[in-house]
């Protein structure tokens, strides 16, 4: 018992980071310590063809052994030749759908009688555990707490649905070919903004995760946790950053983000965007898949007694037609101005809006786009022949 408590009190010292190893035999306990503290565990599981994020309470439910194959256009999952339970990139669901939804129910309106009333009534989120973050997905959801919940309007919607959860990140070991996190800054290395982070690491005899804790609540659980988890000798430190770094040198993709600010604005006119025009079906696939683009709409629907009404904020898009459309109009309602806004928006318009770049490079827009648009290839076309481009009016597509 005092052995149990010196562990303990070891995990828990602020004065000192400290990575730990944990068998994969007790990665079932990780889950059981978060389902017993309160919350719903949310992490990646394989569905219909794909590696998707749900409600998992075990091993079982996880995409043990397997991975994903991207390319532009192109996604398929396969057998690997182990039981990793984080052999893939990332999918084509981003933890918004838990953060901001796609449906959300703003009010309720009935009618009874010579009574109205408006009951406002999403009801509470529970509390919940992010189990599986990637780097660039982390980045994600700091841009959107810092648009939804840190900028002059705040999102309580974001802000009831953020509060309280509990991360847990997942350092990369691999990289899809449609990757460029390292070009923003953003990946495959787990950087902050977590409670506890984990490297897996597979081999021949060996399946374990290097774990770390990245808040007090996150040295909370792993202490919890002990005294299953040994601290990680420094042969295993440097085993998992070469797994990392591993995962970085596959990276192939890149995006110069030199000057893009200007470089865009002054490419307003440039002859890419007519290319670009002839391929884009304008589905709206890349801003669905995108882990930061937060547009919506508002729809009222009533039923057929008029009785009862609702309104429901819903995720829309800027290649939709009617997202831009004003009385006598949509403003954009060629293909080519809703790209130009969507691309322009993502690397230009969000540095004067907020500071940073609206893009983390974890390429679902490439991977999910029907036609294989590549925002990397794009970009270098308008900087290879910049003396194509006319020098537009900064700013409004």
């Amino acid at each position: 018992m005092q052995a149990t408590q010196e562990r303990r009190t070891e995990i828990l010292m602020p004065d000192a980071v400290r990575q730990y190893v944990l068998e994969r035999r007790d990665f079932q306990r990780l889950l059981d310590l978060l389902i017993q503290r309160g919350y719903e565990v949310l992490g990646p599981t394989l569905r219909d063809g794909a590696i998707v994020y749900d409600v998992v309470k075990s091993l079982s439910d996880f995409p043990v052994g397997w991975t994903d194959e991207q390319q532009a256009g192109h996604y398929r999952v396969r057998r690997r030749n182990d039981e990793a339970l984080f052999g893939y990139t990332v999918g084509p669901q981003s933890w918004k759908k838990y953060l901001h939804p796609a449906e959300v129910r703003l009010l309720t309106a009935e009618r009874t009688g010579q009574t109205f009333r408006i009951l406002n009534n999403e009801p509470a989120p529970s509390r919940r555990a992010l189990l599986g973050v990637r780097a660039c997905e982390l980045a994600a959801i700091t841009l959107q707490d810092r648009i939804l919940q840190g900028d002059r309007y705040r999102d309580p919607i974001y802000a009831a649905r953020r509060q309280g959860v509990f991360i847990v990140a997942v350092n990369c070991t691999q990289a899809a070919p449609t990757c460029f996190c390292t070009s923003m800054g953003t990946g495959p290395r787990v950087r902050g903004g977590y409670d506890l982070v984990l490297t897996e690491l597979v081999g021949p005899g060996k399946h374990e995760f290097v774990i770390e804790a990245g808040s007090d609540a996150g040295a909370e659980v792993l202490a919890d946790l002990a005294p299953e988890p040994s601290v990680a000798t420094e042969t295993v430190r440097q085993e998992a950053a070469a797994a990392v770094e591993h995962a970085t040198s596959q990276i192939q993709r890149r995006l110069d983000t030199t000057g893009i600010r200007d470089l865009l604005y002054e490419g307003f006119d440039h002859p890419r965007w007519d290319n670009v025009a002839q391929r884009c079906l304008t589905c709206a696939n890349c801003t669905m898949v995108c882990p930061t683009c937060f547009c919506t709409t508002v729809e009222d629907v009533s039923d057929v007694t008029g009785t009862h009404a609702e309104r429901w904020r819903k995720w829309d898009s800027c290649f939709t037609q009617n997202f831009s459309y004003i009385h006598g109009g949509s403003i954009r309602s060629s293909v080519k101005s809703r790209y130009r806004q969507w691309m322009t928006h993502k690397l230009a318009f969000w540095i004067d809006q907020f500071g940073a770049s609206g893009c983390v490079g974890c390429g679902r827009c490439i991977t999910w786009c029907p036609v294989g648009i590549d925002i990397t290839e794009e970009v270098r076309a308008i900087r290879e022949s910049p003396a194509s481009s006319k020098k537009g009016n900064h700013g409004k597509p």
